[in-house]
Formats: structure tokens, C-alpha cells, sequence
């Protein structure tokens, strides 16, 4: 069974097992999350594509942990101006891992 979810602002392909990184999402570790933004469900057999969303879809699974993301950097800069400035981000994930496709 595949799955299509959107969270965050961004789309993930999921399936039953897989663990993926998303933009950090409220609950403890161990809590069970549910994702009712639904864009696709479908397997060999059968296929249920949403406009824009998939009615009586639903995504759960398991929050595994929160940490910080890798660094991202930038630089302004103006020519003939003296003007540079580097700046940096650190993003909040959360892990989670995908428990059923209903």
C-alpha cells in the first residue's frame, strides 16, 4: 500500500514501515499522529487519487524523535557597499514512523 500525504507545506510518499523526516509536528515521543491530508492511496490493485484530498483516507503513525536538522547557510552581499552578512538555520524535524493506511 502507497500513500500520498501532505504536512508542512510539502508532499511525502509513504508506505506501511518507512520512517521519514518531517517539519516539526506537536506530541511526545512514542505518540501516535494522525495525517488526514490524503492525496493519493493505491496499490497494484487499486488506485484513489483526491481532488484535492482523498475522503475517509487517513495516514497514523509514530512520533520517534524531535531534533534540529542540518545547518543551512546564506550570505547577503552587496557590491561597492561594504555590506556582507552570512546567516544560518537550523530547522526542528520530527521522525516519524508510518503505522497503517487506512
Amino acid at each position: 500500500m502507497l500513500a500520498i500525504i501532505k504536512t508542512g507545506g510539502k508532499q511525502y510518499k509513504v508506505g506501511v514501515g518507512d520512517k521519514i523526516k518531517i517539519e516539526k509536528i506537536e506530541g511526545e515521543e512514542g505518540a501516535v499522529v494522525a495525517f488526514p491530508e490524503v492525496l493519493f492511496v493505491g496499490d497494484e490493485k487499486d488506485v484513489k487519487v483526491g481532488a484535492p484530498f482523498v475522503s475517509g483516507a487517513k495516514v497514523e503513525g509514530k512520533i520517534i524523535k524531535t531534533e534540529k536538522g542540518d545547518k543551512v547557510t546564506g550570505v547577503k552581499f552587496k557590491a561597492k557597499k561594504r555590506y556582507k552578512v552570512k546567516f544560518g538555520h537550523r530547522q526542528t524535524m520530527t521522525e516519524v514512523e508510518i503505522m497503517s493506511i487506512k
